[in-house]
């Protein structure tokens, strides 16, 4: 179950922001939204709404990155460069590193973990853990010196075997791990059920989805989901074989078709097919159905549906973390609903998975079940750097701005409000409007 999420000076982002999905205090609306684990309380969804340019894919880019890296760090070679990449726009913060923190629930253990790194090492790295009273230190690390305290499960010689294989630019948990220290071997486990999926792009999910569909306790899940969209499908399948260069489109250049026969020798191809309904010209069912390829036929919103369907079946099956940019590209605002649902239902969502998604969908803030914790703002300040903030944060005071206030409601009509930049986090078209009224346009003589 993830808690918390803190970055700083990355890209957009210079000074720390924190995407927290702990539950606002004295709220009451959609109390079915928080999720639990022991004595510990979370969120199953949180939206991330701001203009374009305002820095809100960056917030999940920063996300992926941190699980990129601890995934691929050990393996990495030692002359590998560091994915730095810093905010440009203030003095000094090219030179100063970038910094990630993570918060979340193990059983019955809330862990913290975090980095500080730049383009040729780690310049910081630590772990805590909270059970029963205090948090307490498991690791702490700056630059090549690495403190590890007893209470970190493994082995002395073993950890003694990590502290002296971890390179400059690898992370001491990513080597922990790749020694199979236990404690290591449970936190990364935690982040195999950590993914992001950019919903402008989802081809390269379309394979998870197929894999899913060969075992057996998915492909109803797939097929039951996809039919409960309304795509007009009655049924799906996928057919999978063994790659044939004779299939391959007669007018490929003969080189290219060469290069790929010799990369896809020996490896498996697939093809979705859709079925729908036959009718008669009395628009009645002749019984009779029709069969096409998906890709050939079916809308790009279908084809989307398709791919982003494994990722989210395996993370609704599995209790993960899924973190979906643009989740609107392509979609209608009804499947995009249906799409959040299936996260804000328990019983949908049995093993309390999460879903993180970046949006300009406004329709979501009058029709979607969230709380108002779980409506998140990204924008710049005056010197380009991202903010995020939640909708809980608002209050608002009288006109004497005195010490009356109050918050925002949970009937508020937030689209509209939105939309009259109430939230901020929207474009300001004011040199726009001026561009309109002094632009004049002639035509060209013929």
């Amino acid at each position: 179950m993830l808690i918390e999420f803190k970055v700083s000076n990355y890209r957009s982002i210079a000074e720390e922001q924190i995407l927290s999905l702990i539950p606002a205090s004295k709220q009451k609306d959609y109390t079915e939204n928080i999720i639990e684990k022991g004595k510990y309380k979370a969120l199953n969804a949180l939206s991330l709404y701001g203009s374009n340019s305002g820095g809100k894919s960056n917030i999940l880019k920063s996300m992926s990155l941190l699980d990129r890296m601890i995934h691929m760090s050990a393996r990495a070679s030692s002359t590998t460069k560091l994915p730095h990449d810093p905010f440009l726009l203030k003095e000094g913060y090219n030179e100063k590193p970038t910094a990630f923190e993570i918060s979340f629930i193990i059983e019955e253990s809330r862990y913290r973990y975090g980095f500080e790194f730049n383009e040729t090492h780690i310049e910081k790295e630590w772990l805590f853990r909270k059970n029963i009273g205090r948090e307490v230190v498991l690791f702490e690390r700056e630059n090549d010196i690495i403190d590890v305290s007893s209470g970190f499960n493994g082995t002395k010689k073993i950890i003694d075997a990590a502290i002296e294989a971890t390179r400059d630019n690898a992370l001491f948990l990513s080597t922990c791990d790749m020694l199979n220290i236990d404690e290591a071997k449970e936190i990364i486990n935690w982040f195999s059920r950590f993914s992001m999926v950019d919903g402008l792009n989802t081809d390269r999910e379309e394979i998870q989805t197929v894999e899913l569909w060969q075992k057996e306790e998915y492909r109803e899940k797939i097929r039951n989901y996809l039919k409960s969209l309304q795509l007009g499908i009655t049924d799906m399948d996928i057919a999978t074989k063994k790659f044939d260069i004779s299939e391959l489109p007669s007018d490929m250049p003969f080189g290219m078709k060469e290069k790929l026969a010799k990369s896809l020798n020996g490896k498996e191809t697939y093809t979705v097919f859709a079925e729908h309904i036959v009718y008669d010209n009395d628009q009645k069912p002749t019984g009779k159905t029709q069969t096409w390829k998906w890709e050939e036929r079916e809308s790009s919103g279908a084809k989307k549906a398709l791919q982003l369907s494994g990722p989210i079946l395996w993370t609704l099956a599995n209790g993960g973390v899924l973190i979906i940019d643009e989740i609107e590209a392509k979609l209608h605002p009804i499947m995009t609903l249906n799409t959040i649902e299936a996260f804000l239902n328990k019983e949908s969502n049995p093993n309390n998975a999460q879903l993180i998604f970046a949006t300009h969908d406004t329709n979501l803030l009058s029709y979607a079940k969230l709380r108002r914790d779980q409506i998140c703002f990204a924008e710049k300040n005056k010197y380009e750097s991202t903010e995020i903030y939640a909708l809980s944060d608002f209050i608002y005071f009288d006109k004497n701005n005195d010490s009356k206030s109050e918050k925002e409601r949970p009937d508020t009509d937030k689209e509209k409000r939105y939309f009259e930049g109430r939230y901020g986090a929207i474009p300001v078209l004011g040199e726009f409007q001026t561009f309109l009224r002094n632009t004049s346009w002639q035509k060209e003589e013929q």
